[in-house]
């Protein structure tokens, strides 16, 4: 019993002894966890620091993407405590999305670690620009209704008032604090003072009403088309009027995007006119059916700018490969403003964010009559001094009067008030019964070339940490 007793006293006070031989090397051990997660932590803030030295940078110098150096990167800078001297250091990666030899969104990775644990650590990437009208489903400069069916997935903002009676996921902005609403919005004769937004707002989604909010600029967001003229002449791709091309009866031209990325271009010779009405003109009579066109010829965007101008109206449809602006504009006839014609489905060959269009009218963009009845639309679609809409037509164009389904993703920048469903005394008489608006996401990020911007102070629109 004794030796069995001795046998337990030693091993238990081996067990113990072990036990405190190895208190210092966990101490230490938790000691040097410790202090590599501070020294993660301190990575983080030095990469962060980073960023901030190159946004102040380009607050300076908004051309640089060498910090100054003259020579490609990475740039290494050290931080400096004031009274420990050395801790760490930064290292810059810069790059520029470039495009018609303009700098569109700047690139910045910043890769920080600390002297004591120079190999722990951390990568933010940041996108500073910016920011794009790609940001909104909707900027209108006027009054506007969204109705019951309607379904918006992304911020909504108006000049003007709105009726908001569809459903909205995102902010909903309105300049105006009150506004007069009139019987063509649903209001009593003959007018009633409205808040900025009001409406059935299904869902609940009245929390993300605000109103009133600063006016966007109208003015600053749409394109000098003068200038964008001048640069597809000198970089990317002018069209005159198609009169001045050889076609004295030329009316406009068609487009069929194409997979390939090329762009079959069509001369529009004689046009069909069918009765229509929307609120400016009322009644009259529409030319936007294409009877007779003649191709033209076959044209491959620039890649280094993909700027298209165009100096007549403009009819499109097909599917786009690649980022592109195209613009319709009569800059030689000062008294003549042209017209965009969505002639059927716009659609994007990849959906990982490699295509996109912005498509800039003078002054309208119109859904034709003879439109599908399930409508796909994928771009930018900016209608700068008139409306973005389709019009009004009677029962006598049966079934193509009524259309069923309208989606669009991407985002509308319209002067005027934007309509593609009609209510005759109350019922559905014209245009589309379902709407469906959502902004691109992926363009937010990158938009095609020379896309206005919203807003004119840059900022960081995307930051990540990056393995």
């Amino acid at each position: 019993m004794k030796s069995s007793a001795l046998i337990l006293i030693l091993i238990f006070s081996a067990v113990f002894m072990f036990m405190i031989a190895s208190i210092p090397d966990f101490i230490t051990l938790e000691f040097q966890v410790t202090e590599r997660l501070k020294a993660q932590e301190s990575a983080m803030n030095i990469s962060e620091a980073g960023i901030n030295y190159y946004v102040w940078h380009l607050a300076h110098y908004p051309d640089d993407l060498q910090d100054g150096a003259g020579t490609q990167g990475p740039y290494i800078h050290n931080i400096n405590d004031p009274q420990a001297g050395l801790i760490g250091n930064y290292s810059l990666d810069i790059s520029g999305n470039i495009e018609c030899n303009n700098i569109n969104s700047v690139e910045i990775k910043s890769t920080g670690s600390t002297i004591q644990f120079p190999n722990e650590k951390r990568t933010i990437k940041a996108i500073y620009s910016r920011p794009s009208v790609a940001q909104f489903t909707y900027i209108i400069n006027d009054n506007v209704w969204a109705g019951s069916d309607r379904i918006i997935k992304g911020p909504y903002h108006s000049n003007g008032g709105i009726r908001m009676d569809g459903e909205n996921n995102a902010l909903v902005t309105s300049a105006k604090e009150t506004w007069n609403c009139t019987t063509s919005f649903g209001c009593n004769y003959p007018y009633e003072i409205k808040p900025g937004i009001f409406g059935q707002g299904i869902g609940g989604e009245q929390g993300l009403w605000k109103f009133p909010t600063e006016i966007i600029d109208f003015n600053a967001i749409t394109m000098d088309l003068a200038q964008l003229k001048t640069l597809a002449q000198s970089s990317g791709i002018y069209f005159d009027k198609s009169e001045n091309i050889g076609y004295t009866n030329g009316k406009g031209y068609h487009l069929i995007l194409k997979e390939n990325g090329t762009i079959d271009v069509y001369v529009i010779t004689k046009l069909n006119k069918v009765y229509a009405y929307n609120s400016e003109q009322g009644y009259y009579w529409d030319y936007q059916i294409i009877n007779t066109e003649t191709f033209y010829q076959n044209i491959v965007p620039q890649s280094s700018c993909g700027v298209l101008f165009f100096e007549d109206n403009l009819w499109i449809q097909g599917k786009l490969d690649g980022k592109i602006t195209i613009a319709s504009a009569n800059l030689i006839d000062s008294d003549i403003d042209t017209n965009v014609i969505l002639n059927s489905n716009i659609e994007y060959k990849d959906s990982d964010g490699s295509d996109g269009l912005t498509l800039i009218s003078e002054k309208n963009i119109k859904i034709p009559l003879y439109s599908p009845d399930n409508m796909e639309l994928f771009g930018i679609f900016i209608a700068q001094k008139g409306n973005f809409g389709r019009d009004h037509y009677k029962s006598n164009y049966n079934p193509w009067h009524k259309r069923s389904k309208l989606e669009i993703t991407g985002s509308i920048i319209s002067n005027k008030r934007v309509g593609t469903k009609w209510i005759c005394g109350g019922t559905y008489c014209s245009g589309y019964n379902e709407r469906e608006n959502s902004y691109d996401s992926k363009l937010t990020i990158n938009p095609p070339p020379l896309t206005p911007f919203s807003d004119d102070e840059y900022k960081i629109i995307k930051w990540e940490e990056i393995n």
